[in-house]
């Protein structure tokens, strides 16, 4: 097996060793908040402007990964726990890389978002999708909300499950009053002078849409 290959598959090798390599510039972009934040739409939004400046990007949802790669966790607390560590190792893997990895993910519990920021050799930006339960619900177009009020869903994040706002995101941001473009705009504002490439010397607007 090549070097190259060994490197990016072996999980012995030091996440903070591969980091410090010049070369690389993967940054884990973690996007939590509530169902029916925004977080999909701003994720989706952000890849698109990260890949016009040249910039390798692609967006992992939690919704695809848990089909994908966490079919069989419950959403008890333990197996929503695994599901985020499992979409933070793919993160990790495609930053090693060099890929800007954009997470949208619930991740509801703040010990095991700070656990994958500890473990991330200070490339972990999270973004904190503030927008207010009561809008969330009202955006609800999957109809999940109602049915988690109705006791036809258990376990629903915001209702009869916690979740625990991050204390020290990099950024704050609602959709409340924000338009997705608005709130990419004062993401990449934050987000390109910590990735140190020069594909990313492109200005964005000047307005910063955050809480």
């Amino acid at each position: 097996m090549p070097v190259k290959e060994r490197v990016i598959l072996d999980s012995r090798v030091p996440w903070a060793e591969i980091m410090s390599n010049a070369r690389s510039h993967g940054v884990i972009v973690w996007i939590t908040g509530l169902s029916g934040a925004g977080k999909t739409s701003v994720a989706t939004g952000l890849c698109a402007e990260l890949v016009t400046r040249g910039v390798d990007a692609d967006v992992l949802d939690g919704d695809v990964m848990r089909h994908h790669i966490s079919r069989g966790l419950d959403f008890s607390r333990a197996g929503r726990e695994e599901n985020i560590r499992r979409i933070g190792f793919v993160a990790q893997l495609l930053a090693k890389h060099g890929i800007i990895a954009i997470v949208s993910a619930i991740s509801p519990y703040r010990a095991v978002r700070d656990e994958l920021r500890a473990g991330s050799g200070g490339r972990f930006f999270e973004v904190y999708m503030s927008t207010p339960l009561n809008v969330c619900e009202q955006r609800d177009q999957k109809g999940l909300y109602r049915r988690a009020r109705a006791g036809e869903l258990h376990q629903f994040t915001g209702i009869d499950d916690p979740y625990e706002p991050p204390l020290t995101p990099e950024i704050r941001c609602s959709a409340e009053h924000e338009p997705v473009d608005r709130l990419v705009d004062a993401i990449l504002q934050s987000l390109l002078p910590r990735l140190g490439h020069s594909a990313l010397n492109v200005s964005v607007g000047a307005s910063s849409p955050v809480s």
